[in-house]
């Protein structure tokens, strides 16, 4: 007891530490400590079965007009009365039923139709009952041992010396009936290796000869009678062995559906010249194996105590030897196993008002079926009883001593079934607290609740504290969780909840002998809660026009519909509100002007109000901008004028680079010669004025530049010949027709390569005259006579040029 109250006085100085957090902390601080405390002192699991099966009555083919027994024995605490139940019906003892005191059932002569119409067959159960409860055995099913007629009777067979003769018969009853044969009315001699005789009740011959034709029969019997089948003549003829013949599969296997432990039989009949080798496999590439393993006769496949592990196909080859020539056959085989348990059900003893929880998994092919009962009675859930996960988990909440019993787990399939059983012990103490009273509760906000509660009437001394139970209402009493209350405190604020939603909460007191029934339970709503701010999308349309798109969000409160407003920039008042249904979730906004900024606010409202807006901002200007940029071409046009342009382009180019060729070169080539020239000098000659002097030393600026005009004669009138040069000159270099001195001679060669610059490149028709450069350094070259025929100007100015570069 002493270590009991350190527990509790922890759990509740927890609780005062961990009173400022968050609401999930306490609750996963104090609770597992409220529980703990219940764990500690009052929780147990009984270590025996009360009441339970030793020995459980199993399937069986009764004998018509014979005695049947079906034994039962059940152990636990006395006294102990065992009750049969046919097809759930108890049986009254009778004349034709004998109860012993260890539990069996004696049927003195069972009968599959009686003459009241009655039968003894169906499926029996053993009831064993105490003042724990009740328990059910397994179902057992007693059925007739009966013999139906050949549904296949052999037939007769034609075969060749050392070919294969096959006959098969079947035949239904209960028990299986064993098939045996026999030949000319004797029985065969399957001790000759030839002869190989199936469980199945097929008998394969092979090697052939001719003593073993004769009439065939076959022979099935069981407890129920003998019968025979009608005779089957066997052929055999010449053999013609040499001839070649393909393989070829007769009988294959046959798909076979059995339970584990059985024997499987996989018939495989070949034949061919030469003989074909027959083999085995598994369609999925997995092995068979060797264990239990076993060919019969040529090539049939038995596998003894099968396992769920055999299930399968199976594929049966025939192949020539010596060749990958082969013919193949398959059939499937289904292993089934009975159900079994996994962890069968515990017994366990739990204090009024608590949870209680059984747990039962069982394993089986086909997958078992898991049925609950109570005291033999098929246990339906609904209210504070609970199945989950396929029935696996029970679980009982706030027991009463109503809920004390034996619980059973039946699982079943098609193979068979089993049954489990497990004891509830409600533990009940003197003195313990009434339950609390006038629970209330009250909603503060849109996710908190304040429940409020009385102590109980009596016994409240020695209550260590509370727990509180919550759930949505509309949940399964499951879904549930707790919070602890200190005893002091008769009121607890549960938060973390959601809005515009109903709760239902009840309270429990707890002392160290446990917890007090549940009180009344209180239902209360949160408060509603405006709806969160949609999401909001903008889409430009056009310079005019704008798509607003949103969407709710799944935060706070519940929408019923939206509202949208917009305005111009930096104007006082919104256009709207538009409203809009719950399932509306987009509008156009028109006749908006693309020269101004606007803002669009989308809302979602309820009955609660309406919630924030979101806003955006969207300019048209750009849009507008696009539009008057991006007008409509003529493609087709632009295409064809395409070519054309390119062409101008690159004639200009070419142009412009030839004039900037021809530029260099003349201020380069008067360049160097203008550096070394300083005096223009006329020839002593009589007769030439200073007209002719002008003249001819602006030919021989020009023929330096290799230009002169051709076929010019030596002899002509000076006066005229002077006005001409006057006249050129003019034309040329737009300067003055005659210069006095040599200064003006250099300055007319300085203007008129200035204006051979500025008015690209021009042809001289000057005549060249004697004339002479004085160089620099008195060097001096002369040219005194003019051309002599046959040889014209530009030769001489070729010459001047070579001789002055060499200069």
């Amino acid at each position: 007891m002493s270590v009991f109250f350190r527990i509790a006085s922890r759990c509740f100085l927890y609780r005062n530490i961990f009173q400022s957090d968050s609401m999930a902390t306490r609750r996963l601080c104090l609770v597992p400590c409220i529980f703990g405390l219940l764990l500690n002192a009052l929780v147990g699991v009984t270590s025996g079965a009360e009441l339970a099966f030793t020995l459980e009555p199993s399937d069986i083919i009764a004998v018509q007009e014979q005695p049947l027994m079906l034994h039962c024995q059940v152990e636990g605490i006395p006294p102990i009365t065992t009750q049969w139940r046919r097809n759930g019906i108890l049986l009254v003892v009778d004349q034709y039923y004998t109860m012993f005191h260890n539990g069996t059932l004696l049927i003195g002569r069972f009968q599959r139709t009686k003459s009241d119409g009655s039968t003894d067959e169906g499926d029996y159960e053993c009831v064993g009952q105490n003042s724990f409860g009740l328990v059910v055995s397994r179902r057992a099913r007693v059925q007739a041992a009966t013999m139906a007629e050949f549904h296949v009777q052999p037939r007769s067979v034609r075969a060749e010396e050392a070919g294969m003769g096959r006959f098969q018969c079947q035949i239904h009853g209960l028990p299986e009936p064993a098939i045996s044969w026999e030949k000319d009315g004797r029985s065969v001699d399957t001790k000759d290796e030839r002869y190989t005789l199936l469980p199945t009740g097929v008998l394969q011959i092979t090697g052939l000869r001719q003593e073993d034709g004769g009439v065939f029969c076959c022979v099935a019997h069981n407890s129920a009678g003998v019968k025979h089948s009608a005779g089957a003549l066997l052929t055999v003829s010449v053999s013609q062995s040499s001839v070649y013949k393909e393989p070829m599969i007769l009988v294959g296997p046959e798909n076979l559906t059995l339970t584990v432990h059985q024997t499987a039989i996989l018939e495989c009949v070949a034949t061919g010249y030469p003989r074909p080798i027959v083999s085995w496999s598994r369609l999925d590439g997995r092995p068979i194996g060797v264990e239990g393993i076993q060919v019969l006769g040529t090539g049939n496949l038995m596998i003894t105590d099968v396992g769920v592990q055999h299930s399968g196909i199976y594929v049966c080859a025939a192949n020539k030897p010596g060749t990958r020539v082969r013919r193949t056959a398959q059939g499937r085989l289904v292993v089934q196993a009975p159900a079994e348990f996994v962890q069968p059900p515990q017994s366990i003893s739990r204090p009024v008002g608590t949870t209680a929880i059984f747990t039962c998994q069982a394993q089986g092919d086909p997958v078992p079926q898991l049925t609950w009962l109570k005291n033999g009675q098929i246990l339906e859930p609904g209210g504070h009883v609970k199945l989950r996960n396929n029935n696996t988990t029970l679980t009982i909440y706030g027991i009463s001593q109503e809920d004390e019993a034996i619980y059973q787990c039946i699982a079943e399939n098609s193979a068979g079934s089993t049954q489990a059983s497990a004891r509830l012990t409600v533990l009940w103490a003197d003195g313990l607290p009434g339950m609390p009273s006038l629970v209330r509760a009250e909603a503060l906000s849109p996710n908190a609740i304040q429940v409020s509660w009385k102590e109980p009437a009596q016994n409240t001394q020695e209550i260590i504290g509370y727990v509180l139970h919550i759930r949505r209402t509309t949940d399964p009493v499951e879904m549930e969780y707790q919070e602890a209350v200190s005893k002091v405190t008769l009121q607890q604020v549960v938060g973390d909840l959601e809005p515009s939603t109903s709760y239902t909460f009840y309270v429990k007191a707890y002392t160290s002998r446990g917890a007090s029934k549940p009180s009344e339970s209180a239902t209360e709503s949160t408060l509603g809660e405006v709806p969160a701010p949609p999401s909001l999308f903008i889409k430009l349309v056009s310079s005019s026009v704008v798509q607003a798109v949103w969407e709710s969000s799944s935060k706070m409160g519940q929408h019923e519909g939206f509202r949208l407003y917009y305005r111009r920039v930096h104007t006082p008042l919104f256009t709207g509100p538009l409203t809009f249904t719950r399932n509306v979730t987009q509008y156009n906004i028109t006749q908006l002007d693309p020269n101004l900024v606007y803002e669009i606010k989308v809302l979602a409202f309820n009955k609660h109000g309406d919630g924030n807006a979101t806003m955006r901002f969207v300019s048209l200007k750009e849009v507008a901008e696009k539009s008057v940029l991006n007008t409509p071409c003529d493609c087709v046009k632009d295409e064809q004028s395409k070519t054309s342009t390119t062409g101008i382009i690159i004639g200009i180019h070419i142009g412009v680079t030839c004039i900037v060729f021809c530029m260099l070169f003349l201020m380069f080539s008067y360049r160097g010669r203008l550096m070394t020239c300083k005096t223009v000098q006329a020839t002593p000659q009589a007769g030439r004025n200073n007209a002719l002097e002008s003249s001819s030393s602006s030919q021989g600026a020009l023929a330096l530049n290799g230009v002169s005009r051709s076929g010019m004669e030596g002899n002509g009138s000076v006066a005229g010949k002077s006005r001409g040069d006057s006249n050129e000159l003019e034309r040329l270099f737009s300067g003055p027709s005659h210069c006095g001195d040599l200064a003006d001679s250099s300055r007319m060669l300085d203007r008129s390569l200035v204006s051979c610059a500025l008015n690209e490149t021009q042809l001289s028709t000057l005549p060249l005259d004697d004339f002479s450069l004085v160089v620099e350094g008195d060097r001096e070259t002369q040219f005194q006579r003019p051309p002599a025929e046959g040889r014209g100007a530009s030769d001489w100015a070729v010459a001047g040029v070579t001789q002055q570069d060499q200069t």
